[in-house]
């Protein structure tokens, strides 16, 4: 029986892609790299900052460090949304509310830094319905490396077995299934291209999850 559900951030319960592109596209005008939002979002989506600065280095020939990409981008993401909040995705705040509600135990397991998680959370009101909150910050190796998943069920003390994670990205439901967990992947018009081969059940959007989840969680 499932008791926790793991949710990822980024394209799954916060529309945020556009405002990481924003960001992504004002650090690589310093060097006249430009891409369209579309084909940026389809390739980067759900990697982590440091892997996606890391190819940005080697496509481009770029004389900068990799690490002081990623920070520069980081440290704009977590200004913007001090004053700009992304949208929620579809569904994310009633469904958030209802699985609390429902006694069901909820986690937050992302690949972005806790500056640029934070500020959302708060802004939305939704932090104390988390009781466990695992960042990129927290880990050494971050998704598609399993680690998150496992410090957030270490944390819970919940047993793989009792845990769904919730993701919309190959990077993250790669992570969840090597933890052990159930895996449900909603893609988002970012990452639907992606190879899903790999997860349990695949959803059009959370509403659709959690009707899934009270029919089959006996």
């Amino acid at each position: 029986m499932i008791t926790t559900l793991l949710f990822d951030f980024d394209g799954t319960l916060v529309d945020s892609e556009a405002i990481h592109f924003y960001c992504w596209d004002l650090v690589l005008a310093e060097y006249d790299i430009r891409y369209d939002e579309l084909t940026f979002c389809q390739r980067f989506a759900g990697r982590p900052t440091l892997a996606s600065a890391e190819d940005m280095v080697c496509e481009h020939g770029l004389q900068v460090n990799p690490l002081a990409l990623a920070a520069k981008k980081n440290k704009l993401f977590a200004e913007r949304v001090q004053n700009t909040l992304p949208p929620l995705m579809a569904y994310a705040e009633t469904i958030l509310h209802q699985a609390h509600q429902a006694g069901f135990t909820l986690a937050l397991v992302t690949g972005s830094t806790r500056d640029e998680v934070e500020p959302i959370l708060q802004g939305y009101q939704l932090s104390s319905l988390f009781s466990c909150i695992v960042c990129k910050d927290d880990v050494h190796y971050p998704k598609p490396h399993p680690e998150p998943y496992l410090m957030a069920l270490e944390q819970l003390s919940v047993p793989a077995a009792q845990g769904i994670a919730i993701e919309d990205t190959h990077t993250g439901s790669r992570s969840a299934k090597d933890a052990g967990l159930v895996v449900a992947a909603i893609p988002n018009c970012h990452s639907q291209v992606q190879d899903f081969s790999h997860v349990d059940q695949q959803f059009q959007d959370l509403r659709q999850f959690y009707t899934w989840l009270q029919q089959n969680n006996q």
